[in-house]
């Protein structure tokens, strides 16, 4: 089986707050699956990510919801057209109120940064270079 399309659904605290953050980032999102409990991030095609509120989140499971800020769930990595975009994008999230917790890595064949979103989740954006891996 190959799937066709994945959505990552991501515990968030204030559906407004994210939206705009998100929106400084350059996503955009579908209305068609928004309302006041959730909306769907477009991250790429056939790529999407759910901001859930908690609330909205805790009803799909059992288990209590991680505190992004405090442990880490999942780390969502992107990779993006050039080394140039990945800087930007980090720059944005920074400006936007995100953090950078850690420093530029340049592997030689991918180069990575990334940031946390308001709600401490980690997005890892590479810049994988044409060629095999070195």
């Amino acid at each position: 089986m190959i799937a066709t399309q994945i959505f990552v659904n991501l515990p968030i605290k204030d559906l407004d707050r994210s939206v705009e953050f998100f929106t400084k980032l350059g996503f955009t999102f579908n209305a068609e699956f928004t309302n006041e409990k959730a909306t769907c991030m477009i991250v790429g095609e056939n790529i999407y990510a759910m901001l859930l509120v908690e609330s909205f989140f805790q009803t799909f499971t059992g288990k209590p919801v991680a505190d992004a800020t405090k442990s880490t769930e999942v780390i969502n990595c992107i990779a993006l057209a050039s080394q140039e975009a990945v800087d930007k994008m980090v720059a944005d999230a920074v400006k936007a109120g995100g953090t950078a917790p850690s420093e530029v890595k340049d592997h030689g064949f991918m180069y990575q940064h990334g940031f946390e979103d308001l709600d401490g989740h980690i997005w890892e954006l590479v810049y994988l270079r044409p060629g095999k891996p070195s």
